[in-house]
């Protein structure tokens, strides 16, 4: 069969094949990203149908899904919004950090995986998905609760880390020297503190240059220039993730509207093929192996997931059912986490570091909507007698829902 013929099936019969597992999940109401993983898992060596000519361009459309991950992130914040939020959050994102980052570094270091996967594993365990939060809070009628603030606070922060975070992991996994990964973390933190500094001033200025009437010159721009970014970025070893979301944090109003409404088809269609090509480098029989490592360190994540939500939310002055609503809606973890696992499969260091993440980001995205609807009531249901004899004044026991508009959602 001619290579271009066989190419056009194999990558028709996994977009195909991605379409129709998102109408499935949809109908049950739950997250695709496992469901994508496991095409993966299917498509890739070891699987029930291995590809052959497509694999070379699914790599690169990965690389874009992960570019148009971070930007559209970026696309939902201010520059504003950001300072504002390190400003009055950054407590609870320093104890989410160390709840939920300690857990996976230990098990790293407990399999005997070493000091760089150790600090890789602890991201993976870190980040929360937001993607997956935010279809939660929707499906779940929450956005208008008193807790849902303090969730996407503590997700703004973590997302915001991922400026750090991703040049220092980039800096470990080329094996650079202590030297040149300061100078890798300088570069990135000064674009950032650059990039936020120019959108608070000049913002609507470049908005302004940015925007157009006409969608596709829109789409074209923001496409064009969010590519070249995050390829420069990668060039001067940042990490191009960093460059797509500094990207979209400078953008704002109209631009950053209008961008988000024609991205977001192609931000989910690449970021499908992403998981795909995740999955397509995990071999499924290397799964088994790791499958009670990841268990355990899902259970003990989901435990801290909760824990956090449940401290910020209370001390944001939330009630105790808002508190446990917090803390399990926070759960699921999804696509950063499959992203920064990726970035050491590539690298090689740690051959079973992508069959746990992959088990373990399964487990947690289909735990965490479960989570998040009952926790609460079986909180309430355990501590019941105790929080109705002892109520306490200014503690928010009052009706979850505010009047008004909604809290919009990251």
């Amino acid at each position: 069969m001619h290579s271009s013929a066989r190419f056009l099936i194999e990558f028709g019969a996994i977009i195909l094949a991605l379409g129709l597992l998102g109408r499935f999940a949809a109908r049950f109401q739950f997250s695709p990203i496992p469901l994508y993983l496991l095409a993966g898992l299917a498509f890739g060596e070891g699987g029930l149908l291995p590809l052959g000519t497509s694999e070379e361009f699914v790599a690169i459309g990965a690389e874009i899904g992960v570019v148009l991950l971070l930007l559209m992130l970026g696309l939902e914040y201010s520059a504003s919004d950001l300072v504002s939020n390190l400003k009055t959050q950054y407590t609870a994102g320093l104890v989410d950090a160390a709840l939920n980052a300690l857990p996976g570094a230990a098990m790293a270091l407990l399999l005997g995986w070493g000091p760089v996967a150790a600090v890789v594993l602890a991201g993976v365990t870190w980040i929360s998905s937001s993607g997956v939060i935010a279809k939660v809070l929707g499906d779940l009628g929450r956005l208008g609760n008193r807790e849902t603030p303090v969730i996407l606070s503590v997700l703004v922060l973590e997302d915001l880390s991922m400026a750090v975070y991703l040049p220092i992991i980039t800096a470990l996994l080329a094996g650079t020297g202590l030297a040149a990964g300061s100078l890798t973390l300088a570069v990135a933190l000064g674009a950032a503190a650059l990039v936020l500094l120019v959108a608070v001033r000049y913002g609507r200025h470049i908005s302004r240059f940015v925007s157009s009437d006409d969608p596709e010159k829109l789409l074209l721009v923001v496409l064009g220039l969010t590519l070249l970014v995050a390829g420069l970025a990668q060039q001067l070893q940042v990490s191009a993730a960093v460059g797509a979301f500094l990207v979209g944090i400078a953008l704002s109003g109209e631009a950053a509207e209008g961008a988000h409404n024609l991205l977001s088809p192609l931000r989910d269609l690449f970021a499908a093929v992403f998981f795909v090509f995740f999955g397509l480098h995990t071999d499924p029989a290397s799964i088994p192996p790791v499958l009670l490592p990841a268990l355990a360190l899902a259970v003990v994540t989901a435990g801290t997931k909760v824990a956090t939500g449940y401290w910020a939310a209370r001390r944001a002055g939330i009630s105790a059912k808002g508190r446990w609503r917090a803390g399990g809606t926070l759960v699921a973890r999804g696509e950063f986490s499959i992203v920064i696992a990726g970035l050491a499969v590539t690298a090689g260091i740690e051959p079973s570091l992508g069959p746990l993440a992959t088990a373990y980001v399964l487990i947690l995205v289909i735990v965490g909507p479960l989570t998040a609807r009952y926790t609460e009531p079986l909180a309430t249901r355990l501590t019941g007698r105790r929080d109705k004899a002892a109520p306490k004044a200014g503690t928010g026991e009052d009706p979850e829902i505010t009047a008004g508009e909604p809290y919009g959602v990251a």
